[in-house]
């Protein structure tokens, strides 16, 4: 199984509280994903402070036209540093997401470190190669633009 790394950190003009309120709500998710995605959530165990255990339920459009249902499940979670998100059901094979925030000279460091494998052998190897990693570069973008939009300060994101 070959597994994919994607990673990103961002710094934002936020205290590390006002990060961890904004990153550890699930319902913030839609706010930064970008709007062709259909992004819902269909239910999310608990409430809106997250957890260990938490099980939330959305439906995505990977693929223009067709939906497609994602469970995840909030493995870890350290207030306010640190939370993993991991596919349980979706269009991975392996998904394991981490979240990583540390107070920085001007705000929060935000790291997102995304390790993923894909279905179908060499056929999920190809289609990395011809659109699953454009793609998730491209939310990623999206993500940095909207958080610098919505916080007011140009952000500094460095692609590793």
């Amino acid at each position: 199984m070959k597994i994919y790394n994607l990673k990103r950190t961002q710094i934002l003009p936020l205290t590390l509280d006002e990060a961890w309120a904004f990153f550890s709500n699930p319902r913030n998710l839609a706010e930064i994903t970008p709007p062709h995605m259909g992004f819902r959530i269909l239910s999310m165990s608990g409430n809106d402070k997250m957890y260990p255990g938490q099980v939330i339920r959305y439906i995505v459009q990977g693929i223009p036209g067709i939906n497609m249902h994602w469970v995840t499940e909030i493995t870890h979670v350290i207030e306010p540093y640190y939370f993993v998100d991991e596919q349980r059901f979706g269009p991975y094979k392996w998904w394991h997401h981490q979240h990583h925030f540390r107070e920085v000279e001007g705000g929060v460091e935000m790291t997102d470190e995304v390790n993923y494998a894909l279905p179908l052998g060499p056929l999920g190897t190809l289609a990395h190669a011809l659109f699953v990693k454009r793609e998730l570069n491209l939310i990623f973008d999206y993500r940095f633009k909207k958080l610098e939009e919505r916080f007011k300060k140009k952000g500094k994101s460095v692609v590793l």
